[in-house]
């Protein structure tokens, strides 16, 4: 590989040499622009706007359009006098947790090597930044554009992410996420029970590119004058708004689920969903529609009704006791007693009064 950068990686009073080389490269299958007619290869030509004269490459300059409206040449020594472009540092800033940094932010790769005799500033950096699980937050400028990187550790080797800076990032506003649909807890269960079927450990060699792998059996199956592949005609689904993929996503989750061997309790979901039912048409139920009571009209209210006078409690007709049919009808225990016989009391004789 060739370095594309060489410089010092910086960090305190500690200074690492390095060199930077580029950690990725592309394996698609470039095409050229040719005409149909014959398959000859089709040249632009760079010529001035306002005459059509064609202009030589090392006769060309960078123009920058002022604040003013003017264009401004600037050669490469006037690039090249830039207080960034003549220090040939990467500055480590500060060291934050690694969870912090989105992955949406990561852009390019570079691979450090380090570029002294001795690795031992190198490898302390690397063992540092493992121990304490931190990535290191640098800037330098490469390819006239200062850049925000990470520094972290790749297979023993430090590697530095550049970063995007935030106003490069989009902000996440969809107008399909303005109403989310309600989802139930029996489709989030079975979709994570889903996902813990198809739990894995990363493996990206089993991957692979089928998009390059069929366009190369196309080119060859093209220049030997054969047919590689045949288009299979599509049905046209016609204008469906996806309501039946709705109502059928539990039945999918439960037949994938059950196609990655995975345990589905069908019965209990299908309780779950009655008594969610059952639920929701109670508490429907037992929420009855409060109504407001009818005030009376004016006329009504300013009217005085007569009062009904109380009897005396002696009219009031007093309503004999009820007694209960039980008692009644309930069976003597014992025979009734008989009558005792009355007593006749002897009358003793009257007194003489005296004379």
């Amino acid at each position: 590989m060739r370095s594309i950068w060489k410089g010092e990686l910086s960090f305190g009073l500690v200074n690492v040499p390095v060199k930077v080389y580029s950690a990725t490269e592309d394996h698609d299958l470039h095409a050229r622009q040719v005409d149909k007619k014959d398959g000859v290869r089709i040249r632009y030509k760079k010529v001035r706007d306002d005459n059509g004269e064609e202009v030589e490459f090392s006769d060309i300059a960078k123009a920058y359009e002022s604040e003013d409206g003017e264009m401004v040449i600037l050669t490469k020594e006037d690039l090249a006098s830039l207080p960034v472009e003549q220090s040939h540092e990467i500055e480590v800033t500060e060291f934050v947790p690694a969870d912090q940094v989105d992955p949406v932010a990561f852009d390019s790769a570079y691979f450090l090597e380090p570029a002294s005799r001795s690795n031992r500033a190198y490898v302390l950096m690397r063992e540092a930044l493992q121990s304490t699980d931190r990535l290191a937050i640098c800037t330098f400028t490469l390819r006239n554009r200062t850049r925000l990187c990470a520094l972290r550790v790749y297979k023993d080797v430090l590697m530095l992410q550049t970063l995007l800076w935030p106003d490069e990032i989009r902000p996440a506003i969809l107008d399909g996420l303005d109403k989310e649909a309600k989802v139930r807890p029996q489709e989030v269960k079975m979709a994570a029970s889903l996902i813990e079927t198809m739990a894995a450990d990363f493996e990206p060699e089993k991957y692979e590119d089928d998009y390059q792998n069929q366009l190369k059996e196309l080119i060859e199956a093209t220049a030997a004058g054969g047919e590689a592949f045949t288009v299979e005609e599509k049905e046209d689904s016609g204008d469906d708004d996806g309501d039946d993929e709705v109502a059928d996503l539990l039945a999918a989750l439960r037949a994938s689920v059950k196609d990655r061997g995975g345990e589905v309790g069908e019965s209990d979901s299908d309780d779950d969903d009655d008594n969610d039912d059952d639920k929701g048409s109670r508490s429907k139920r037992s929420r009855p529609r409060r109504r407001e009571p009818s005030r009376p009209p004016r006329s009504l209210l300013r009217r005085r009704l007569p009062r009904k006078r109380s009897q005396p409690r002696s009219l009031r007709q007093r309503s004999p006791p009820k007694r209960s049919s039980q008692r009644r009808n309930r069976p003597p225990s014992r025979p009734p007693r008989r009558p005792r016989p009355r007593r006749q009391l002897r009358r003793s004789p009257p007194l003489a009064r005296p004379r």
